[in-house]
Order: structure tokens, then sequence, then C-alpha cells
């Protein structure tokens, strides 16, 4: 089965770290952000 997390506020400082963690460790990751299209555009690419 695969491992998922949802990282609330994942785009930017301790939420971005958490999710690239999750990400390097195996996990399928989804995160959140609330009105930095800029930031969030950033951390997808």
């Amino acid at each position: 089965m695969a491992r998922v997390a949802l990282v609330t506020g994942g785009t930017r400082g301790i939420g971005a770290a958490i999710s690239i963690a999750l990400k390097n460790a195996g996990y399928k990751v989804a995160a959140n952000y609330a009105g930095n299209d800029e930031a969030a555009n950033k951390f997808k690419a």
C-alpha cells in the first residue's frame, strides 16, 4: 500500500522541508497553501 501524507502549509518554510523529507522517504505528498501562488508554483517544480 502506498504511503500518502498531507502537509498543511507545505510549500514554504518548515512545511516545505517536511514535504521534501517525506517525499525522499517514499511518501506521495500532497501539500496545500494559502494565497501565495508564486511560492506554490516554485515548490511543485
